[in-house]
């Protein structure tokens, strides 16, 4: 249909189109036919069709066979062009390659693995996709999981790293490993040296990581439910903050234990059991389903569970080498 001097594309088939290229390139009936794998009478009924549509004759037979009208003239510089972009905007993407991409990828981590998992991380981007970027941002302090699932949904995010629940049916999840918990204090103590009981670990004063500035802790939940309570004397937003501090008072962190080993070997510090039970957790990878069959996610959430395992290999084998075995049981 021809409203206005403007083609009607909704009315038309697309195919249409690449008879209509076939035609003006080759300006025969036969070779268009012939080029498209049609009958020569099925191309002539494509372009009474096209005539109708176009309401223009557009090839006009003269002694030396079929010409372009003006009209036709004027498709035939744009029409080649446009099926060109057309075909390529419905193409699958080119494979994809870690050794060649330039992709940029986004991954939001809680704070404290940035110190083990990234460096195992950057290593495979190196050795594997030297020319991809990567954008590694921690949690912030005030932001909720509602915020870090939600930058996942909106696509800003390529995957969360970390310990957190994800209670949405499009979010995925892995685990990557499974830690526990240690404390530390300084190694110069002057009340804890070899052990830390309930009396004291509850007498001394504490110092809490925290992301979120509210709520209550793991180990205070625990704690209440003992009957008991401590007093946090310091609360950091950083993890890279508490070690400075444990080796400077006598208070006491609990942490991940993966983090309480790398802190041991690089702080005058003293790894200690927790003297209550405090259960394991799970450090996972989570994405949007959206993203699924993405063969660079794929990849990506493939490098992230690599690097994950190399630095759970790496600090339960420091555990070992402090001599404190049963930091590396999750």
């Amino acid at each position: 249909m021809l409203m206005m001097g403007d083609l009607d594309l909704a009315g038309m088939n697309l195919n249409l189109l690449v008879a209509l290229d076939a035609l003006l390139k080759t300006r025969s009936v036969t070779r268009a036919a012939e080029r498209l794998g049609v009958t020569q009478s099925a191309m002539s009924h494509s372009l009474k069709q096209l005539r109708g549509a176009f309401e223009d004759e557009l090839l006009v037979r003269t002694g030396a066979g079929l010409v372009m009208t003006p009209r036709a003239e004027r498709l035939a510089a744009r029409l080649g062009p446009g099926l060109d972009a057309l075909k390529a905007a419905l193409q699958d993407d080119p494979p994809f390659e870690p050794r060649t991409t330039t992709r940029r990828f986004s991954l939001v981590s809680g704070d404290y693995l940035g110190v083990g998992v990234l460096p195992e991380l950057l290593g495979l981007l190196r050795s594997e996709a030297p020319q991809a970027d990567l954008d590694f941002s921690t949690i912030a302090r005030g932001l909720d999981a509602a915020h870090y699932l939600g930058r996942l949904e909106r696509g800003d995010a390529d995957l969360f790293m970390g310990a957190m629940v994800a209670e949405r049916p499009a979010i995925k999840r892995r685990v990557l490993y499974t830690e526990g918990f240690a404390c530390l204090v300084r190694a110069d103590h002057p009340e804890v040296k070899r052990s830390l009981t309930l009396s004291r670990y509850t007498r001394l004063g504490h110092i809490l990581i925290t992301t979120s500035g509210e709520g209550a802790s793991v180990v205070d939940t625990r704690l209440a439910a003992l009957g008991r309570s401590r007093r946090v004397a310091v609360r950091v937003a950083s993890f890279m903050a508490a070690p400075v501090a444990v080796a400077a008072s006598d208070l006491v962190l609990t942490a991940p234990a993966s983090l309480a080993v790398h802190f041991a070997r690089r702080y005058p510090l003293r790894i200690l059991p927790p003297p209550l039970e405090l259960s394991s957790f799970d450090i996972v990878q989570l994405w949007h389903e959206r993203m699924d069959d993405d063969p660079g996610h794929g990849w990506l959430r493939g490098a992230v569970a690599r690097a994950a395992k190399a630095f759970a290999r790496r600090w339960q084998e420091d555990a070992e080498s402090l001599g404190v075995k049963w930091a590396s049981r999750g």
